[in-house]
């Protein structure tokens, strides 16, 4: 069954780890994709090894004539654009000065990660409630554990991730108080094997040791790869969840349930 047959979905930060694995399952389940990023070697590949329904865009998600030319495009080329996936997201430690810790932030690194995180969002959610009025469509945006607690080191990272999921349920009323037929949710990651815990986790045996202690207090005993978030975002953008908006999907092997060790067996 191919869950997502003649949808067109767009999937910013698309090039590699969880928007590159969501690109991977929509085409699998029937959709079209256009795959977007900056690292535009990295896409292009993405995009090739998926084959013939995917392709590659430039998307920058911090400016909006770049939103409306790839949606236009979209829309001129498909008739129509169903699902928005706004993956795209930075946590600043590598591509920012900082710190990011409360008390000495650094201004312009704590713009640069909202620029990216919220803001690109908001535009990603703008320009996808206009496209997708005639027909109705899913918007998921992705948020992260660090969107419900606190994060002492990542002032930046946990509040554009939190400004992420409140304005989540702010799209989803705005679009059904006026009738339209979109939808948006927001999935809330943790603990997910990308490439952007390479620098933190280093290299051989410290590697290993690393990823230990961080699935120690993981309740499930193991991190999770970009694919379970995938399968989360799915579901969002299949018409079965046609009666969820609004809400938010935790993909975190149970940290948030409470617990910050793992169950005893």
């Amino acid at each position: 069954m191919q869950r997502l047959k003649d949808k067109v979905a767009l999937v910013t930060g698309a090039a590699r780890g969880i928007g590159a694995s969501i690109a991977e399952i929509f085409s699998a389940e029937g959709a079209v994709v256009i795959l977007t990023d900056i690292t535009d070697t990295l896409g292009h590949a993405a995009a090739t090894r998926i084959g013939s329904s995917a392709s590659y865009q430039r998307l920058d998600v911090r400016r909006e004539p770049d939103w409306q030319r790839v949606v236009d495009d979209i829309t001129d080329r498909h008739g129509q654009l169903d699902i928005l996936v706004n993956n795209a997201g930075i946590t600043g430690f590598t591509e920012t000065e900082g710190p990011h810790d409360p008390e000495n932030l650094d201004v312009a690194s704590w713009n640069s990660v909202h620029a990216t995180n919220l803001t690109g969002t908001a535009l990603g959610c703008k320009y996808a409630i206009r496209a997708m009025k005639p027909r109705g469509g899913s918007i998921i945006n992705i948020s992260s554990r660090s969107g419900v607690v606190g994060i002492p080191g990542a002032a930046a990272y946990a509040a554009s991730k939190a400004g992420v999921r409140n304005h989540t349920k702010t799209v989803a009323l705005y679009c059904a108080e006026r009738g339209m037929a979109i939808r948006c949710n927001s999935i809330h990651p943790a603990a997910i094997l990308t490439p952007m815990w390479d620098e933190m986790l280093g290299k051989g045996e410290a590697r290993e040791n690393a990823l230990a202690a961080v699935e120690k207090d993981i309740p499930l005993g193991y991190i999770g790869e970009p694919k379970d978030v995938a399968y989360a975002a799915l579901y969002l953008a299949s018409d079965e969840s046609r009666y969820v908006t609004g809400t938010e999907l935790t993909v975190d092997g149970g940290i948030l349930a409470g617990s910050a060790a793992r169950p005893d067996k």
